[in-house]
């Protein structure tokens, strides 16, 4: 039961649905401050107004190719043992019924899921990783203990096959921000913690890797026992060596005094979803790493720009939502290590197998806020890696490796990711733009859809961008977007590609700027004036080639609620449909149903978890298969193989204004205050999930 005083409902204004203390931690209230692109490019209502429609932008591409040096790319999977279909093409296997009876929206404290189903709960925040961790105690915690537990607030997880009997498995959860003042008994202030519960949070952000054992021959999952983990590791923002790899590794733009070398970042920070790599890795994405680090207002003038395109106050030295992480290491401290923030931002590539493994950081792949990064082999053998820079106005990218997947020879593979092309995207749509008025009304060809092209950023070590070298490029590719007229959407997170159709999905989470003030208007991609709900992207390359230039788009699913005329489900019936807000991560099922988790719901309730087909006659029939309790987000999610788990990450429950450790919003999951921690979801009937 949840105890004390009644908390407010979360605010809605410009934070979507979030509540404000979400805001806080975990991006240091970046709505509240300027957008962070100022970029003058054109973003596609100024396309459509110049008369550049499907057709125009095709003529546009051809000429354009020889000054924006749009170049070509490439094909991949997460699921090597399944082929992705071509475009026009059966699929291997026809999309499977969701046949789950849709759960309601709801308020209510607890991990709701379908009647028929069970679930429980992994591991959670403080529970032992490593072999002889003490046992969690809220009031003796330190960043020695908390170090060798399960970390705080699970967002991206995976679960890999460990042997081949099906009854074991690694979990990887990244741990991507704290809230203090649901860690702390008496917290205050940030400025008033103490230097060892600053260390106690810096080890509580990071990854884990926890070995898990099927129970018996369920659905279900419960971390190994015995004294004999090997595979058990926690990677901190303490003390954990990582290596930079690619183009941009031991440059200048990369060194610090304590790494003059520029090849040695320790630790990873802010790490928001990711992906899991046909050769059995795990990629994690760098996200809001702007709110750690102070002192940017002294920062060197010629670095200011770059700083502030990034979200880094260069006007404080202490911006607000500080974490003031710099008295426990200075590196934080940017008017003494202007370079230390270079060092975050990146795709990072763990190798679970490997507990002494150095992880890396993967320069060839750009530095933004990325979400996370999904990968799919494509019929070349080369990788292709989506990824999406979770910002408002910000931008969608590709990567394509080098080299190419070989199967069966993991050692090449661990290194396709070190060299490549990165590639930014940019879209137009085929409407006239007095058809597209913010209301979120289908235009009369009956789709919100259009053209794109991948512009491109750098290759190996040459830079596409007039005016910076592939260093810059790597480094700063906020700007070489910027440079290059790329099309700004309203928060791109995660981006995956379907292993059965070869289309990949993106989730546009929202954009309440969007149409505002001075803020860019409303574009047949961001149809709404405010987006408050966010919608689905659906991209199909040309050709089927995940390596091309060329590709076409739409929006199948429009999110809020059905009732609502500016929601689009596919052209499904809507009297059918479950309301959804704030799409954040996707999946898929191996019958290639897609899997949508949410973060913000603006529509008054719980997030949750979402399934629909994206094929056949049930495309769009949107249905709410869980919901988690009240303040928290839904992240991942992951099925297993055999579709006969779902795994999803319970992110920051209770984390609405006003609750302490003291007087909890919520006291899931043990009844007492709340705590981040993983589920997993299975039929008792030993049936796959959702059909």
């Amino acid at each position: 039961m949840m105890s004390g005083r009644p908390k407010p409902l979360p605010l809605l204004s410009t934070h979507s649905g979030r509540d404000r203390m979400t805001c806080l931690y975990r991006c240091a209230n970046a709505c509240d401050h300027p957008v962070p692109n100022t970029s003058a490019n054109p973003y596609l209502g100024d396309l459509v107004r110049a008369g550049l429609t499907r057709r125009g932008l095709v003529r546009l591409g051809a000429a354009g190719a020889l000054v924006l040096g749009v170049g070509a790319g490439s094909q991949a999977g997460t699921r090597p043992a399944r082929a992705a279909a071509a475009p026009g093409q059966a699929a291997p296997h026809p999309a499977g019924a969701l046949t789950f009876t849709p759960v309601p929206p709801n308020t209510l404290d607890a991990v709701i899921v379908p009647h028929g189903y069970d679930s429980a709960v992994v591991i959670r925040w403080g529970d032992p990783v490593l072999p002889g961790a003490p046992a969690f105690d809220v009031h003796r915690q330190s960043a020695e203990r908390q170090a060798a537990q399960f970390g705080y607030n699970n967002d991206f997880l995976a679960v890999l096959p460990l042997g081949r009997d099906g009854r074991r498995a690694l979990l990887v959860s990244n741990h991507e921000y704290t809230n203090e003042e649901l860690m702390f008994p008496g917290f205050t202030t940030q400025e008033a913690m103490s230097v060892e519960q600053v260390r106690v949070a810096m080890a509580a952000h990071g990854m884990s890797v926890v070995e898990l054992e099927r129970v018996g021959r369920t659905g279900r999952w419960r971390p190994a026992r015995g004294d004999r983990l090997p595979y058990n590791r926690r990677i901190t923002m303490l003390a954990s060596p990582f290596r930079f790899t690619g183009p941009a590794a031991g440059s200048p733009l990369l060194r610090t005094a304590e790494d003059p070398a520029g090849t040695t970042p320790i630790g990873t920070l802010n790490n928001c979803s990711g992906g899991v790599t046909p050769w059995g890795t795990v990629l994690s994405g760098e996200e809001n790493f702007n709110q750690y680090f102070v002192g940017g207002d002294q920062a060197p003038e010629d670095l200011k720009p770059k700083l502030a395109r990034y979200g880094i106050s260069t006007t404080a030295r202490y911006p607000s939502g500080s974490r003031r992480w710099e008295r426990a290491q200075e590196r934080f401290d940017l008017a003494r290590h202007p370079h230390e923030a270079h060092r975050f931002g990146w795709i990072v590539e763990v190798d679970p197998q490997d507990p002494h493994g150095r992880p890396r950081k993967h320069t060839a792949m750009g530095r933004f806020k990325h979400e996370g990064a999904n990968v799919i082999v494509a019929r070349s053998g080369h990788v292709v890696a989506y990824m999406g820079d979770d910002e408002r106005f910000d931008y969608l990218y590709k990567f394509v490796s080098a080299k190419r997947f070989v199967p069966g020879n993991r050692g090449h593979n661990l290194t396709l990711l070190e060299s490549g092309t990165l590639y930014v995207a940019k879209l137009s749509g085929d409407s006239p733009a007095a058809e597209i008025d913010g209301t979120g009304r289908l235009p009369s060809d009956g789709a919100f859809d259009g053209t794109g092209r991948w512009i491109k950023l750098a290759s190996g070590h040459r830079s596409y961008v007039p005016g910076m070298s592939v260093v810059e490029v790597l480094t700063f590719t906020r700007l070489a977007g910027d440079a290059v007229g790329a099309t700004k959407l309203d928060r791109p997170e995660d981006v995956q590609p379907s292993l059965v159709t070869g289309k990949i999905y993106a989730a546009l989470t929202n954009n309440t700027n969007r149409g505002v003030g001075s803020y860019p208007g409303v574009d047949e991609a961001n149809p709404r004036s405010p987006n408050r709900h966010g919608q689905i992207l659906e991209i199909v390359e040309d050709g089927g080639d995940h390596t091309g230039e060329t590709f076409t788009w739409s929006l199948p699913i429009v999110c809020g609620d059905p009732e609502d005329p500016s929601t689009y489900f596919a052209g499904y019936d809507k009297r059918a449909v479950s309301p959804i807000s704030c799409p954040d991560n996707v999946a898929f099922d191996r019958t290639g149903n897609l899997w949508i988790a949410t973060d913000g719901n603006a529509l008054g309730s719980n997030d949750g978890l979402f399934a629909t087909a994206i094929e056949g006659p049930e495309r769009g029939r949107l249905k709410q298969f869980l919901t988690v309790p009240p303040g928290a987000e839904t992240c991942g999610p992951f099925l297993t193989g055999d579709d006969r788990s779902v795994f999803v990450a319970v992110q920051h429950p209770g984390e609405i204004s006003g609750a302490t450790v003291d007087d909890p919003a919520s006291t899931w999951p043990d009844g007492d205050f709340a705590k981040p921690a993983v589920v997993v979801t299975w039929r008792p009937d030993g049936c796959p999930i959702g059909t």
